[in-house]
């Protein structure tokens, strides 16, 4: 029974893949002192109940008494005011007994807190082993999270699509459509777990792309970074377009050049704009990183032409790598990514296959860098 309710614990987790940001996505299963499953939740909007409070809502919305429960979470509940009162008060409240943890918060704010706060209550309190399924599955869940609480960085995922052999755009530019429409939607999916999309000024002048997610039942759109080193950005441009749920998706363009003027016909587009310069009048991207976690952006999901592609990947600010590749070929184009060339094989970027589907024609590669993650497993997370 202990592994279907995990099972069930987890599965609520991941109904707030593309809700929660930039909350962790946590579920919570409550076991009534006779064994029966009495409510259950997930975590909500940023301001909304965390997967606590939603599963003391459910089970009082069902009649239920909370007295000597035991809550299963997949997430040490928090101690802390943040957007929301302390999900620990809540428990301790309900006269919830035992508090069941998957694995420890790595926010500074809590890390361990949340566990001494529910013993101080009198509320008995069970980890799991760290490498336990249930314990490496919420972290994956949550890996962004993890990232910027760990790393004080993004996990930065960059996604691509191309020809069997490689090429992902025509010599002429042309680059729409080399996969298909599953793939597609399925990169759709993939743009809204994260928190924040990223290009270059390059896509953006070659595809005037709106980088929105585009799925029915949309309700948060990630927010819109963009590397413009020299503001070349149209004010034309269609990623200023409104798009389902993009109410609250903000445009941050980063520059390394200085242009008033420029800038403040953006900023009346509505961007914002972070002067991050770097060397040779280029943006700084191992800054603009840990700026981004400064904007609480977990997940980075990265949309872009090979050149900056080759710029993230050669100063290693790339983590995980979502690759779709048609069944086609098309012979000389642009490639996946341009660093390089390298003198020796060992200077290639180390990677690790996640997973390989296929989806609709085309196969879909899960591939990331090799010891990125180990923040994953890092003793006391």
């Amino acid at each position: 029974m202990t592994k279907s309710l995990w099972e069930r614990a987890l599965s609520f987790a991941a109904q707030a893949l593309q809700v929660s940001n930039p909350n962790p996505r946590v579920g919570c299963i409550l076991i009534s002192a006779a064994g029966e499953q009495i409510g259950q939740g997930h975590t909500q909007q940023a301001g909304g109940p965390h997967a606590e409070v939603m599963a003391l809502r459910d089970a009082r919305a069902k009649g239920h008494s909370l007295a000597g429960a035991t809550a299963y979470v997949t997430l040490e509940p928090c101690s802390h005011h943040g957007r929301t009162p302390p999900c620990c008060d809540a428990l301790v409240e309900a006269g919830i007994a035992k508090v069941v943890i998957a694995t420890m918060d790595p926010n500074p704010l809590v890390a361990g807190r949340g566990v001494a706060k529910l013993k101080a209550a009198g509320v008995a309190v069970e980890l799991l082993p760290t490498e336990s399924d249930e314990a490496v599955a919420s972290r994956e869940l949550n890996i962004g999270f993890f990232s910027r609480m760990v790393r004080g960085t993004p996990w930065v995922r960059m996604k691509m699509a191309a020809s069997l052999d490689g090429t992902s755009a025509l010599e002429n530019g042309v680059s729409q459509w080399i996969t298909g429409d599953a793939a597609r939607s399925d990169g759709h999916a993939w743009r809204a777990r994260a928190c924040a999309v990223l290009t270059g000024i390059g896509t953006v002048l070659q595809d005037d792309p709106r980088l929105d997610v585009r799925l029915p039942g949309t309700t948060r759109q990630p927010h819109l970074v963009i590397v413009d080193s020299a503001l070349g950005t149209p004010l034309s441009a269609r990623l200023f377009d409104a798009a389902p749920g993009s109410l609250s998706r903000q445009v941050w363009i980063y520059h390394a050049v200085l242009d008033a003027q420029k800038q403040a016909a953006l900023a009346e587009r509505g961007a914002m704009l972070i002067h991050m310069p770097g060397a040779n009048d280029k943006v700084d991207l191992a800054a603009l990183l840990r700026d981004l976690a400064q904007r609480e952006v977990n997940e980075l999901h990265v949309e872009a032409g090979h050149k900056l592609n080759g710029s993230l990947l050669r100063e290693g600010l790339v983590d995980e790598l979502l690759v779709y590749l048609a069944p086609k070929l098309l012979g000389q184009g642009a490639r996946l990514s341009n660093f390089g060339p390298l003198q020796k094989l060992q200077e290639g970027v180390e990677l690790q296959f996640a997973s390989v589907n296929r989806v609709g024609d085309d196969l879909r590669i899960m591939a990331r860098v090799q010891g990125h993650d180990a923040f994953l497993h890092a003793s006391g997370v």
